[in-house]
């Protein structure tokens, strides 16, 4: 049987969980976490919103990070 394409649970619990840090280091909100592969190593894909200067609306922001970072 062949190995999944698609990264377990587990994985996408930990980008989820490191999205939520990441987000509060950079005081914004966490709008996306997903798990991915990069040049064959597990990473997330962490999408946040930053808070906009002067009440204009939020910024995104994009990371990729590997998935073992804590």
């Amino acid at each position: 049987m062949a190995a999944s394409p698609w990264p377990s649970t587990a994985y996408a619990d930990d980008c989820y969980a490191i999205g939520v840090k990441l987000a509060a280091d950079k005081d914004g909100q966490l709008a996306r976490a997903m798990p991915g592969i990069q040049d064959g190593k597990q990473v997330c894909r962490i999408v946040i919103l930053l808070p906009g200067k002067d009440g204009a609306r939020p910024r995104r922001a994009e990371f990729v990070v590997p998935a073992d970072k804590n």
